[in-house]
């Protein structure tokens, strides 16, 4: 399930907010609230997130977002999704490096989470989204199992490997819309996320696959194509 909301009601309501109407920017940014926080619960630190709630940054970038927003009405050069959520990560950047400047000796004394810590953390709903209520209690705790360890096969990887699976897999942006944010074209893009996909499952090696549509052979023809 795509975490953004429908791309013609944005549109929609970005015209309304261009010819001056405030209530239609205050849904704008209202309706984009609950995709942030996902984004941010999911991609914050997760040694930074025992001290910052996402909320607290879901706000700040709502409240810049509402500062720019007439700049980008006036120069939309991305879609309204993806200029949102290059504020957040822009913002997450910044305290990242703030955080890790100031309370660096204790950060670091807090080592990363275990896989059992991973499927376990109330304020991180990424398993939330992807739970199915239909599995029997012996099914589903094996998916526990498994998306714990699919979450610490992840953290294996560089930071650019990471980020484009969670674009695509997560966040469930189409190719081009991950060829727009990251700046390449749609068939580098689509090379970059079939060579994630290949160092993971390398990471991952024979053990049952878990079912969160990481196929590599259904992904790679959508890379070769160059879109999604």
């Amino acid at each position: 399930m795509a975490i953004w909301p429908e791309h013609h009601v944005t549109q929609n309501l970005l015209a309304e907010a261009k010819r001056g109407d405030r209530a239609a920017v205050n849904r704008l940014l209202e309706r984009h609230r609950t995709s942030l926080r996902r984004l941010i619960q999911l991609r914050l630190d997760r040694r930074i997130a025992q001290r910052v709630d996402a909320s607290d940054v879901v706000q700040d970038v709502l409240l810049e977002a509402n500062t720019r927003l007439q700049d980008y009405l006036n120069d939309p050069r991305l879609p309204f999704h993806l200029w949102l959520r290059q504020l957040a990560q822009d913002r997450m950047i910044d305290m990242h490096r703030r955080h890790r400047g100031a309370q660096r000796r204790s950060l670091d004394r807090e080592q990363s989470l275990a896989a059992s810590q991973f499927a376990d953390q109330s304020g991180f709903d990424l398993m939330g989204q992807l739970a199915d209520h239909e599995l029997t209690p012996a099914a589903a705790s094996i998916r526990k199992e498994l998306e714990a360890r699919f979450l610490t096969a992840l953290e294996q990887l560089d930071d650019e490997d990471r980020d484009i699976l969670l674009m695509r897999h997560f966040e469930q942006l189409g190719n081009s819309e991950v060829a727009d944010a990251l700046g390449l074209s749609p068939a580098a893009a689509g090379m970059r996320h079939l060579r994630a996909l290949r160092k993971l499952r390398a990471i991952l090696g024979d053990r049952p696959s878990l079912s969160l549509n990481f196929d590599s052979k259904k992904h790679s023809s959508s890379a070769e194509d160059g879109d999604a």
